[in-house]
């Protein structure tokens, strides 16, 4: 079983009750605003309840100007006077990550499930930060009149809504405290064990495992698809009120993504299942809830809406324990759950306790004493706190998880997600010249103003055609250097900011050791056996290969599949992995890795491992697009024959003037013109932009061997380098520290001379001063 993270919730937590009857409302008839406006007075109570501290009465006045003029498209600043100064709110929409088509589930009285596409106003959630304070964040909601949601300032947060009835704008604020609010301490029941079996923590049969390339990942958002289930004590909470649950859901899911955003993480509420009717399962025990909702999961909800995790948020007071969930589970399709215990209506923190949750699912344990975010606590503290950063250990983690599953880098269709497209969100969209972001940050843009249009005399904000200036840069200019034999450059075209799209030679081109061509890169044996142990080492003989990845363990397989590790058919030996020979030396890693040596037959085989729970990039297992026979080459580790790579472009397609890119065009040599190489030019395709016949050119058209022979002699050089410092250091310190010694030494010995012998150089006026010092010394310490 998946380890399991419990936390602990103070006994003497005490919830507000609702003062009235409840009303029961039709959710098919009215949309989920109209519902929120028949219960405005049952917010109160609870409220009050849960933070047990006087309400202030504020009204928020509009501001178009404050001190750092944030009065700009898609910003709005407020002035509020509460806790004893005034403060100026500055707030901007949201991305508010729900389903397009939301699914909301319900049950008849004969147990049929109802499905019903609730409206959703996807424009009202809000953003920002207290002027004056770097420390500060707001999240608000206008949705139903009035805001709603946490102002946070240094480690204080407040509470505000609208006050009912009011003709003022007038509104309540709270000053809530961890220790009396609805977050008390909060501990764990994670042992050390599950925390180190969360590390080893591998994805059964029915998951999702990819082995990708460590380079390419973390460069996009991380996406989540949640499904939640609201159990029937809430909905009875809520009045029986399916429009006050969702909208319950949307004030969770803003402070969700708040409180993830930092790490990278987006969470999409995919759909909402409520038990109207009753509890399929028992609530009662914490430790047999989790499982039994994972199996309620498993046999209901996964038949009828997709998700990654899904979360079940009760209305009952587990006494001991405020959460709990599987970890490292996020692609597990039988424990990617968790279970939370939500009393009251303390939305947005509520929040952060999903938030620290949905990092035990994705591998995240306990902070340890060794794991800082640059304040006291962090999300992922035992403790529980109003941290919205997450830890390095935190980060670690999600390194390593993240590494070897698939299902949380698949972004849902955009047509399925609401997003709210804004000025100061970083992303130029239609209508936008530029977007720097907030108003702070734009003071360090030299090319785009805070409402996203260009500077005077600005024709660019970004892209890599994009010069220092702001100005477009000429045709012809280089603009993506050619990183490898297997790559093609690109050049502006003299309009657009953007560099043309990254084209690279078609996959089986040829290249060095009789390889060919893959996805930018040139694989062989050779080639990954010198990136392993050195220049001198080449591919082992084929019965290494035969031996070894026929065996099936660490050292020698065809990949994993579930818990096992694949023997390689005798066809695919040299796709399993790396096997080498004439080693001269052996790498250095700081960690993990395990060289292993074999010999038979007179036949020397060296290679690496790659087991259960590594972190950090295979270098042994032989990369797709090695050549593994004529006319043959590696495909998830199988040999498969090269004519899947049938293409219409060749060199005669090209007049033997040029080579294929990966898009079948031709790219020319320097002196032919585009598309197929026949009339004079400067080179180049229809895709890599216009060659200006640039003296760059020549260091472009290098090839790979002699790339390789510059790095290597870069590396020797830089060897060398370090080498004579590092000689010079050994030299320099013994001499340095043996001056200090001797200077040391001699001051030493003056100082424990007789005073008289001192003076013998003095000057007769100073022996007098001096002999008077000496007596007068003497005589004061006679006298004590």
């Amino acid at each position: 079983m998946a380890p399991v993270g419990i936390h602990l919730l103070d006994t003497n937590l005490v919830t507000g009750a609702m003062s009235e009857s409840p009303v029961h409302l039709r959710k098919d008839l009215l949309p989920v605003w109209l519902g929120l406006l028949l219960f405005p007075s049952i917010w109160p109570l609870a409220w009050c309840a849960e933070s047990k501290s006087l309400p202030e009465v504020v009204m928020p006045l509009r501001v178009t100007v404050s001190s750092r003029d944030r009065s700009l498209e898609g910003w709005k600043s407020y002035s509020m006077h509460f806790g004893g100064q005034r403060h100026i709110i500055s707030m901007k929409p949201k991305n508010f990550l729900v389903s397009r088509h939301l699914s909301v589930f319900t049950y008849s009285d004969q147990g049929n499930l109802f499905e019903d596409q609730p409206f959703v106003q996807n424009d009202c959630h809000y953003l920002g930060f207290v002027e004056g304070n770097p420390e500060s964040m707001v999240a608000l909601t206008t949705c139903f009149g009035g805001f709603q949601g946490t102002i946070q300032i240094n480690d204080t947060a407040y509470e505000i809504k609208p006050k009912s009835p009011s003709s003022t704008f007038e509104h309540l604020i709270y000053k809530t405290d961890s220790e009396k609010a609805q977050l008390p301490s909060m501990r764990c029941g994670l042992t050390d064990e599950e925390i180190i079996g969360h590390l080893r923590l591998q994805e059964d049969a029915n998951s999702t495992i990819k082995q990708i390339v460590y380079e390419e990942w973390w460069t996009h958002r991380l996406n989540i698809e949640m499904a939640l289930v609201i159990d029937h004590e809430q909905f009875l909470y809520r009045g029986s009120n399916t429009s006050l649950v969702v909208q319950d859901v949307f004030m969770i899911m803003n402070g969700l993504n708040f409180y993830l955003f930092p790490a990278d993480i987006n969470v999409y509420l995919l759909g909402l299942v409520i038990w109207n009717k009753k509890n399929p399962i028992p609530v009662k025990d914490v430790y047999t809830l989790l499982p039994s909702f994972c199996k309620w999961k498993r046999e209901n909800l996964d038949s009828y809406l997709h998700h990654d995790i899904a979360h079940l948020f009760v209305n009952y007071n587990f006494s001991n324990y405020f959460g709990i969930a599987y970890v490292g589970t996020i692609c597990n399709k039988t424990f990617s759950c968790g279970v939370e215990s939500f009393l009251g209506e303390n939305f947005f923190t509520f929040g952060q306790i999903v938030a620290h949750e949905i990092g035990h699912n994705l591998g995240m344990p306990h902070d340890g004493i060794f794991c800082t975010c640059g304040r006291g606590a962090c999300v992922m503290s035992a403790t529980t706190n109003s941290s919205r950063k997450f830890s390095n250990c935190s980060y670690a983690v999600l390194w390593e998880i993240t590494g070897k599953t698939s299902c949380i880098h698949t972004k849902p269709n955009p047509l399925d997600i609401y997003q709210i497209k804004f000025c100061g969100n970083r992303v130029v969209e239609e209508g936008e010249e530029c977007d720097c972001g907030s108003p702070m940050e734009c003071e360090y843009s030299s090319c785009c103003l805070p409402d996203c249009t260009l500077k005077f005399e600005a024709n660019c904000d970004s892209g890599l055609c994009c010069s220092n200036l702001c100005q477009i840069l000429p045709s012809g200019t280089i603009c993506r250097v050619q990183e490898s034999e297997c790559d093609l450059p690109e050049w502006c075209n003299g309009t657009s900011h953007e560099c043309p799209e990254d084209v690279f030679l078609q996959d089986g081109s040829s290249c060095s050791d009789g390889g060919y061509c893959y996805k930018k890169r040139c694989n062989s044996h050779d080639e990954q056996c010198r990136r392993i142990f050195g220049k001198e080492a080449r591919k082992a003989s084929d019965s290494c290969y035969q031996e070894l990845n026929t065996f099936g363990d660490r050292f020698g397989n065809c990949g994993i599949t579930g818990n096992t590790y694949v023997k390689c058919n005798s066809s695919d030996i040299l796709c399993g992995r790396v096997q080498c020979k004439e080693v001269k030396r052996l790498p250095f890693w700081r960690s993990h890795y395990t060289v292993h040596w074999t010999r038979f037959n007179d036949v020397t085989c060296w290679s690496t491992d790659y087991h259960f729970g590594m972190t950090i990039p295979d270098l042994g297992d032989i990369k797709d697009g090695t050549k593994c026979g004529p006319e043959h080459v590696c495909i998830n580790r199988k040999c498969i024959r090269k004519s899947i790579w049938a293409s219409d472009c060749s060199a005669e397609t090209c007049n033997k003037n040029g080579v294929c890119n990966n898009k079948h065009h031709c790219h020319c040599d320097d002196g032919w013109s585009p598309p197929h190489c026949l009339v004079n030019g400067t080179g180049g395709s229809i895709d890599s932009g216009p060659n200006s016949g640039s003296k760059v050119k020549g260091k472009e058209k290098e090839n790979g061997e002699g790339k390789e022979k510059d790095k290597d002699k870069e590396w020797e050089e830089e060897n060398n380098r370090i080498s004579q410092e590092d000689k010079l250091m050994n030299w320099l310190f013994p001499v340095t520290f043996a001056t200090f010694l001797l200077l040391l030494f001699a001051w030493l010995l003056g100082d424990l001379k007789p005073s008289p012998k001192k003076e013998e150089i003095k000057s007769s006026s100073e022996e007098e001063e001096t002999s008077t010092s000496i007596s007068t010394t003497s005589t004061s310490t006679t006298t004590e």
